[in-house]
């Protein structure tokens, strides 16, 4: 596996998570990685990235690459990932959920333990938005997979 880009310690770290996980949960899928080399690059964008939030788009996108099912555009997800499939709480909420919302997003998952954090988010952003908190990865894979 290459990873390249402007990524700290924090998100490597939830590549290889996720590349784990990925690996657990589709075994048969996952022997690809066997011949095939993977690289994942995320470009600089003038900001380095080492934050944990990504680890469950990470994890997603990497299923959505084995089991070639692609994910709607209409949904976004923030929050780190345990190595035992759990999804773990993030940080500013509220702006990320502004951001999705004037990206034209309209489904939204959560870290479950931040669910107490949309207080802090603005009725005219929340209204336009469908946020669903959710608790593990395979619960993700499976909204999002099927």
């Amino acid at each position: 596996m290459i990873i390249t880009g402007q990524l700290g310690d924090v998100m490597k770290e939830s590549v290889q998570i996720a590349l784990t996980l990925v690996k657990s949960l589709y075994p048969k899928e996952s022997k690809v990685f066997q011949d095939h080399d993977l690289h994942i690059h995320v470009p600089e964008g003038a900001v380095p990235k080492d934050g944990p939030s990504a680890g469950i788009t990470l994890t997603t996108a990497l299923a959505s690459l084995v089991t070639g099912k692609a994910v709607s555009p209409d949904y976004a997800m923030t929050g780190e990932v345990s190595l035992r499939g759990g999804i773990l709480p993030i940080g500013g909420l509220p702006e990320k959920l502004m951001a999705a919302q004037r990206a034209g997003i309209t489904k939204i998952l959560i870290p479950f333990d931040n669910a107490d954090d949309l207080e802090d988010v603005a009725a005219e952003v929340k209204d336009k938005l469908k946020i669903t908190p959710v608790k593990k990865v395979s619960d993700v894979l499976k909204l999002l997979l099927g």
